[in-house]
């Protein structure tokens, strides 16, 4: 099934232009128990068309998300966004044997994604040839934050504070983590119980990478305040930089979708300030175009009321 939308523009350096997606594209996964379900977003013009993997907060799916995934869509990127085995449009049990091990399947998804290109690029009409896969960037919103944050370096500690599995991925060469949960030093009973995997270590976590985190996320898995969403920047080493969001909840003023139920804090204005942010950052980072990262960047330091501040190491 396909269906095509043009996205309004937003003041950024590009124009948006006609995107057209394809879902779902479906990957074959034995042992998974499902096959991995991806959506893929292409602007409908354009050449050596650079790569965001998408994963998606937990409950959510291919489907959403698409304030962000339209928008880089209509400005150059290709979009692909598979659904994890923690959708809501699955629903699989909590006694479901794989529960425990979903976080690692979710990991394994998007390499199965990248893995899966060749198939990927063939499901859109036109799209054959114009992926540029030198340029490829992970990006996440909560869980889906953790998830891509893995393919960048970042590792699980074990009980005994060993760090685990490195499943970082080469083809990857940047980030944009939305909402990534910190360090597991103060987790709360629940989360200490129930989500081992919440105990990351960011000293591996090299590429470059936007971490974008809001001062009013008040997590109920950690004991900390809205700061613990700031680790993955404090504790990361190489090209970073951290947008913290002023008043910005969880959803970071309604990045999973317009008017969805989870969103608390609605504000367009804030979304349009990821959108331009994460697509000029993206393009600095993949494209070594640095114009529209210094653009946005000195709007948002000069603007007299600013949405939030900008750091960068």
């Amino acid at each position: 099934m396909s269906d095509s939308n043009t996205t309004n523009a937003q003041k950024t350096p590009h124009a948006p232009t006609t995107v057209v997606s394809a879902k779902p594209v479906v990957l074959p996964v034995p042992g998974r128990g499902e096959d991995l379900q991806v959506r893929v977003s292409a602007p409908v013009t354009g050449s050596d068309l650079p790569v965001i993997v998408f994963s998606h907060g937990f409950g959510w799916s291919m489907n959403g998300y698409a304030p962000l995934a339209d928008f880089w869509a209509s400005h150059g990127f290709v979009v692909l966004q598979p659904t994890h085995l923690d959708s809501r449009t699955l629903g699989l049990p909590a006694e479901d044997p794989r529960t425990p091990r979903i976080w690692r399947i979710r990991i394994e998804d998007l390499t199965r994604v990248l893995d899966g290109l060749d198939v990927l690029e063939a499901s859109v009409p036109g799209l054959g040839g114009r992926i540029d896969r030198s340029r490829i960037a992970v990006a996440g919103h909560s869980w889906g934050a953790q998830t891509a944050s893995a393919l960048l370096g970042a590792r699980v500690l074990g009980s005994d504070g060993v760090p685990g599995e490195d499943m970082s991925d080469p083809r990857v060469k940047a980030g944009v983590l939305l909402a990534l949960t910190g360090l597991g030093d103060d987790l709360t009973p629940i989360a200490l119980e129930n989500f081992p995997f919440m105990k990351p270590s960011f000293d591996t976590m090299t590429p470059p990478a936007l971490i974008v985190a809001g001062d009013n996320d008040q997590s109920h898995l950690s004991t900390r305040g809205p700061d613990w969403f700031t680790d993955p920047y404090t504790y990361s080493p190489g090209s970073k930089s951290l947008l913290t969001l002023f008043d910005a909840e969880h959803s970071l003023g309604g990045i999973p979708g317009h008017e969805v139920a989870e969103t608390t804090d609605e504000n367009p204005a804030r979304v349009a300030l990821i959108q331009q942010l994460t697509t000029a950052f993206l393009r600095s980072a993949l494209q070594d175009d640095d114009a529209g990262w210094k653009v946005v960047a000195a709007s948002l330091e000069a603007d007299p009321e600013p949405l939030g501040t900008l750091q960068s190491k």
